[in-house]
Formats: C-alpha cells, sequence, structure tokens
C-alpha cells in the first residue's frame, strides 16, 4: 500500500518528501524499537508516553513514513516536519491516530475482497477458538490470523496488515478493555462470519453488569448487511438478545447443531475423544471448556464447509497455548490455567480437576481475579464457598481479593481443606515448594495479572510438557 494513496482513504494531509510521494510501507508498528525498513510507523498518545517523541527513532531504524496526529504538527518542540525533510521521509496527518490506524487498516483490508472474514469475540474462550479454528480451516484454506492475543484496539489492526494475496481466510479475534471497542473492531474487520463464545462476568468491572457485556459483545454484529451469518451459543442465557435485530442469517450453534458430532468420551488431562462423520479424533486441550471452544470452531469450518476429515485433523492438530489449560509435569503434575480468570473460568477449572480420577493430592493455587469491580468481594467469597466443598487437599491463595475467599474458608464449619493465603509471590513460592511432593496434581488458576506462571518451575523443575 502506498502512502499517498493511505493518506488519500483517510482524507489525511501528506507531506512528503522529494520524489517520496508514491513510497509505499510494507509494515506497520506501533513502537519505534521494532519499526522495519520500509515500515510505517503510528504516533500514538498513551498514557505513558507519547509516540511522536520517537518519530526520529523510526525513521533512524527505517520507517518510510508515519502517521501522526496534526496537533503534534503544531507543537515546535517535536519539529516533526523538520525530521521528515532530515531525514526524507513521509509524514500522513490525521486528527487522531488510533482511528487513523484503525482507518488505515479497514482501507487495507478491502484490497482482498476475496478474503473471507471471520471474527470471535466472549467473555472467555476466543483465543483457543480463534486457534482451533485456523488450525481446522487451515487442512484446506490458506488461513491468516491475530499472532497470539493481539485482538485489542491496536493488535486488532496491526493483525490486519499482515493478510496478503494468497490468504483464502482470516479468523481474528476481537478484544475488549472498554465501551465501544468491540464496534470499533467490527468496522476495521467487516467480518462475513461472526461468534461469539459465550458472555461472562470477564470485564464487569469495566462496563458493571453482565447485560452491557451481552450489549458490547453483540456489537460484533453491528457492521452486518444481510450477507452476513452470526453464530450464537445455543445455551447461553442471553442467546435470544444477541440474536435480536441481527441483519443475516443466525446459527445457534452447540451439540445439536452440529449432525456430524456423533459422541464424546473424556480422556482427563489428555483431552477428549470427539467422534465425528462416525470415526475418531482426539482433541487434545482438556475440560468441557475446551470441547466448548472446539465445537465453536466446528460450527464455523461446518458453515464454509470444510470436510470431515480436515474437522478430525484440525482436531488432532491443536496444542495448548500458554496459560490455557497447559499440562505440564515434572515432581507433580502441573494445569497450567492462569491467563485469565472469572467465576465462569474459575468453577469450570475446579469442577475439571475434581472430576479427574487421581491417586495422589491435589493442590489448589488460586490467584485473584481481577476486573470485577463492584461484585469482587462478593465473586471471591463465592470462590472461598466454592473451594470449602472441593477435593484439594491443599488451597492456595494469592493477592488482596482473595482475602474474601480465605475468610470463608477459616469460618467453614466442620473445618474446611488446608488453606494458605499472602500477597507475597515470594512467599507464596516458598510455601509451595515446601509443601508439593511427587504424585501430587497442581492447578494454576488466577487472572493474568497474578502472574502464577512464575510458579512453574518450582512444580517442574525443567518444566516438561506431558506427552499425551
Amino acid at each position: 500500500m502506498s502512502l499517498s494513496g493511505l493518506s488519500h482513504s483517510l482524507g489525511a494531509r501528506l507531506f512528503a518528501g522529494e520524489g517520496k510521494q508514491n513510497e509505499g510501507f510494507s509494515s506497520v508498528s506501533i513502537d519505534s524499537r521494532t519499526v522495519l525498513p520500509g515500515g510505517l510507523f503510528v504516533a500514538l498518545r498513551g498514557n505513558a508516553a507519547d509516540g511522536h517523541c520517537f518519530v526520529d527513532a523510526a525513521f533512524r531504524a527505517g520507517a518510510s513514513g508515519a502517521l501522526v496526529a496534526f496537533s503534534a504538527l503544531e507543537d515546535a518542540s517535536l519539529s516533526l516536519q523538520a525530521l521528515a525533510k532530515k531525514w526524507n521521509r513521509v509524514l500522513v496527518a490525521v486528527e487522531d491516530t488510533l482511528k487513523g490506524l484503525q482507518d488505515a487498516a479497514a482501507a487495507y483490508l478491502k484490497q482482498f475482497a476475496g478474503l473471507l472474514k471471520i471474527g470471535i469475540t466472549g467473555s472467555a474462550g476466543k483465543t483457543t477458538t480463534k486457534e482451533i479454528a485456523a488450525a481446522i480451516i487451515g487442512q484446506e484454506k490458506q488461513v491468516v490470523v491475530n499472532k497470539g492475543n493481539l485482538n485489542s484496539e491496536t493488535g486488532l489492526p496491526l493483525s490486519v496488515f499482515d493478510v496478503r494475496s494468497h490468504h483464502e481466510v482470516g479468523v481474528f479475534e476481537a478484544g475488549m478493555n472498554r465501551q465501544g471497542e468491540i464496534s470499533e473492531l467490527a468496522k476495521v474487520l467487516n467480518p462475513d462470519l461472526a461468534l461469539i463464545t459465550n458472555i461472562g462476568s470477564a470485564h464487569i468491572g469495566i462496563l458493571g453488569s453482565m447485560e452491557r457485556i451481552a450489549e458490547e459483545k453483540k456489537k460484533i454484529f453491528s457492521e452486518f448487511t444481510g450477507a452476513n451469518t452470526a453464530f450464537i451459543p445455543a445455551d447461553d442465557v442471553y442467546r435470544d438478545f444477541l440474536a435480536e435485530g441481527v441483519r443475516g442469517k443466525t446459527v445457534f450453534y452447540g451439540p445439536a447443531s452440529l449432525p456430524s458430532l456423533g459422541g464424546i468420551r473424556e480422556l482427563g488431562l489428555l483431552g477428549t475423544e470427539i467422534i465425528w462423520d462416525g470415526k475418531p479424533a482426539r482433541f487434545g486441550l482438556p475440560g468441557k471448556f475446551n470441547l466448548a471452544n472446539a465445537l465453536a470452531a466446528a460450527a464455523l469450518a461446518q458453515e464454509l464447509p470444510v470436510s470431515a476429515d480436515s474437522i478430525r485433523c484440525g482436531f488432532e492438530s491443536v496444542k495448548p497455548l500458554f496459560g490455557r489449560g497447559e499440562i505440564l509435569c515434572g515432581r507433580c503434575t502441573v494445569i497450567r490455567d492462569c491467563y485469565n480468570s472469572n467465576p465462569e473460568s474459575v468453577t469450570e477449572a475446579l469442577d475439571f480437576c475434581d472430576s479427574l480420577e487421581w491417586s495422589g493430592r491435589r493442590v489448589y493455587v488460586m490467584g485473584s481475579m481481577l476486573e470485577l469491580g463492584t461484585i469482587s468481594a462478593q465473586a471471591h467469597a463465592e470462590l472461598g464457598r466454592r473451594l470449602a466443598s472441593c477435593k484439594a487437599d491443599m488451597v492456595f491463595l494469592f493477592g488482596e481479593e482473595t482475602r474474601a475467599a480465605a475468610d470463608v474458608l477459616a469460618q467453614t464449619v466442620p473445618p474446611a481443606a488446608a488453606f494458605f493465603h499472602t500477597r507475597d509471590m515470594g512467599e507464596l513460592s516458598r510455601a509451595l515448594d515446601e509443601y508439593v511432593k511427587g504424585g501430587d496434581l497442581v492447578l494454576l488458576k488466577g487472572s493474568r495479572g497474578c502472574a502464577l506462571e512464575s510458579l512453574t518451575e518450582i512444580l517442574t523443575k525443567k518444566g516438561e510438557k506431558c506427552v499425551s
């Protein structure tokens, strides 16, 4: 894409060096340290730093142009036009560079008229569902996806610039950290198919209620024109609300909507055997929550359509993502599920661990559930009540918020499982190191901010993944 073409699509002003009017760009970055030669640097204003202060560094790294704000051009201390002249590079000026980045991504994506675009959002399971869908569809088609969990107001637009002419399907997840974000990302992606994994309490501290979360997630369908398809979980309490007013086809997905699904056999830590079109496939991610993600991906694949053989191969090819139900082994077996935590996912994790046939001890390490706002104390007290009836031999609680769970456990009569509470990671690490022994099953479950993955080394020593 050329910088002049970008400027035209954004209605921007172009400040070009001599002979640079038709300069192109081959990558996009919002960090001057990751700028590649010939790339476009987008100067974003954040709470900690102003990207306009790093335009010089971006040009030095070889950026062909920079997307900047009009207001920054008027700031004499930045001297942006002087920098563009010094380096003989291009400035593309817009009112707001975040919106400019999003609009640029949308304009870039429009160049690929043959690309089938799939958008995935929800309170939990977005990344896993995206990866499973890509694994299945990728058996037959050239697929592009967000890298990792780059699903934010900046992450999704940056991921869009990975699309190339040979790609046939794009599978992109859309996350949310504020009201209105899903709508913005829907404008970038304009998905042909869009799927909601579930509506849960994740981010309830930001939006205030489950109803507002459902309303925000529903905006993944906001750019539908009638030829699009919405995938909504059939068993979600908000299914009818999510389907109301959708312009296009609606698919309520779940086991009943998948005629090829012939049966399911749980394999504990080894995952699930899925009978698909009469033949078995072993899906290696454990737990009913991961199975739900797999069936959501299969519903998308079925719509394309993708063959039964490819769906089975896709199931079998999926590997665990960091912190999302990984099974690790060393002196004990560890379920590392500490990328995200909310009341729904905690219940699922505890139910799964309790359901396992296990001859050794069960040790549950529970970190705080963050971003729950006004329901935090109530949710953590409920966690305490759930832990009081679980099968754990020992519970380790970490974080200020889990004090409410500790209080419930302390008051339980008769006494519940032994427990230990701390807000200090060093103290937790030492206590856990002293307690665990060979044959233990250890669950690590907490919000990303708790960084429970730092406990992995003491539990596994070498951190080797179990062979499943």
